[in-house]
């Protein structure tokens, strides 16, 4: 014979078990972080195009670590190439995460964000004792300015009527502007110090930001908002108590 009551605590019970199990498998949740070659965010300590944990390092790489630390969230990390698959991986599969991305208006509602992680800006670099001063890209066409062959900002100039002397890879452009071979460097901030300072060349100084980007962690949708909320909560906690600013100097 049907029981409503026996019926009822059967349901409380079904549901606090349900409550039980789901709690457990937040507590277990691993998210899977996959990353890309992208000095100096992130990188593979070799230079390849494949590692894994301890042989991946870089400014978002040592935020990113510390960050699921203090969180307690478990995860896995490892660098692959080419971008547009990790990236559709991170979109696609519940559990993955890519950084570090752009996060742009037309990206907001496909991933859920943590960060910034840093800026990805493009500036004009002069040397540190240089008296150039600019309140736009017009006031920079009386000057030589270096940038990298093919690189979205050299495009950029290009279409801007300022024709910018290209280099076969970036970096050769701060030697280049510490001869005085070239009075700007056109290039990405943080990217362009580091790369100098990989060259030896220290004590630059930017005189013009023309674009602005904010880089994120971007996990998939799925990621239970408890997650989202632990790691955003710790980065803030590593930004006030002096941890990122120590990571950014590691680098820079």
């Amino acid at each position: 014979m049907f029981n409503p009551l026996l019926f009822a605590l059967a349901c409380t019970a079904a549901l606090l078990l349900g409550g039980t199990a789901r709690a457990e498998a937040d507590a277990s949740y691993e998210a899977v972080l996959l990353t890309e070659n992208f000095p100096p965010y992130n990188m593979s300590v070799n230079g390849k195009n494949f590692a894994r944990d301890e042989n991946i390092n870089g400014i978002a790489v040592d935020l990113v670590r510390e960050m699921f630390k203090r969180a307690e969230v478990k995860y896995q990390l490892s660098l692959r190439f080419p971008w547009d698959r990790i990236y559709k991986m991170a979109l696609e599969k519940p559990g993955y995460g890519v950084f570090v991305t752009a996060r742009l208006p037309e990206r907001e509602n496909d991933f859920k964000w943590v960060g910034p992680l840093g800026p990805d800006d493009w500036v004009l670099l002069a040397k540190a004792d240089s008296s150039i001063s600019l309140n736009s890209l017009d006031d920079a066409r009386q000057y030589k300015i270096g940038a990298y062959q093919g690189d979205a900002i050299a495009e950029h100039l290009t279409q801007q009527g300022l024709q910018p002397l290209t280099a076969l890879r970036d970096q050769e452009n701060a030697k280049k502007l510490q001869r005085g071979d070239i009075d700007l460097w056109a290039t990405g901030d943080p990217a362009g110090l580091y790369l100098a300072r990989q060259e030896g060349v220290s004590g630059l100084k930017s005189v013009l930001r023309f674009n602005t980007a904010q880089l994120y962690l971007a996990l998939n949708k799925e990621t239970p908002d408890a997650v989202v909320q632990k790691l955003q909560a710790a980065l803030e906690q590593m930004r006030a108590d002096g941890f990122a600013a120590e990571v950014l100097k590691r680098y820079l």
